[in-house]
């Protein structure tokens, strides 16, 4: 009997995919009528956009300390040709023979972070590479080899970069400390630059702590929470962080670029930072 469902009579791609042998047989490439290409196109055009600014600013290795603030793309500086932080994280422990910028020494960290992140792989998957496009849309792709080959085979190390990344968030907590000073290095001041520290340091923690390894470090290998109270609990924070784990790694994103260029546009000159008091 005729079920609709038939295999059209051309010969299945010996090489696998959607039109396999042993997938559904299926003329369309989806079935859905939304506009389902909205998501990935809008992912990608919003990880350029931050891809073409980060890039920028790393590279231009100027504008990023305008006492107290410091850039958090430039935090620590680690070279000998950065700019005096009274207070601040400068360690020297590169010297004069780095011409480059500081910052593409720190940013290896967040970026690998962010780069091997199971909500970005999802994102730039679908994004850049269509893999898949979207839920139930066929992907374009012959063969499938999940992460197991290289370079995806690296994205295993995400539990290291997540260690990384909560020292560089330890020292961007520092620095919104330092930000309760005003240009002459006093204490006890805010200007509307602590305000965007503030907020740009309370999302990155929230998107550090969220983390998929993060809870999986917390409570992940336990059998029996029934032992393990705290972290029992501890395990269930993070996981109310991770059911948001997308939109923090968004507003996390989006406040750091602001938090860089709000200090950019302090140390050009384009305005002074305003005090509260």
């Amino acid at each position: 009997m005729a079920t609709g469902t038939e295999r059209p009579a051309t010969r299945p791609d010996p090489r696998g995919g959607v039109r396999g042998a042993s997938r559904a047989a299926i003329a369309a490439s989806h079935l859905r009528t939304d506009r389902w290409w909205l998501a990935p196109a809008a992912t990608a055009a919003g990880l350029l956009a931050f891809i073409a600014y980060s890039t920028w600013r790393a590279f231009s290795n100027a504008h990023y300390y305008a006492a107290p603030y410091v850039s958090p793309f430039y935090s620590p500086c680690l070279a000998e040709n950065c700019e005096p932080m009274r207070g601040g994280p400068n360690w020297e422990i590169f010297g004069s023979w780095w011409g480059l910028s500081p910052a593409i020494l720190i940013l290896i960290f967040p970026l690998g972070f962010r780069l091997t992140c199971y909500y970005y792989r999802k994102a730039y998957y679908r994004g850049f590479w269509a893999s898949p496009p979207a839920c139930a849309v066929a992907e374009p792709h012959r063969t499938y080899t999940g992460e197991t080959r290289f370079p995806l085979i690296l994205q295993n190390i995400h539990r290291y970069f997540f260690y990384a990344a909560l020292l560089v968030a330890g020292i961007l907590t520092w620095d919104t400390a330092l930000s309760f000073r005003n240009e002459h290095y006093e204490w006890g001041h805010m200007g509307v630059g602590t305000l965007v520290f503030l907020v740009n340091i309370v999302l990155i923690w929230a998107y550090t702590l969220s983390c998929h390894s993060c809870r999986h470090i917390v409570g992940g290998k336990l059998k029996h929470f029934s032992r393990h109270p705290v972290r029992y609990r501890m395990w269930q924070w993070v996981g109310k962080l991770n059911a948001r784990h997308m939109q923090l790694a968004w507003a996390s994103l989006v406040s750091v670029a602001l938090a860089d260029f709000y200090v950019y546009l302090v140390a050009s000159g384009a305005f002074d930072d305003p005090a509260l008091f």
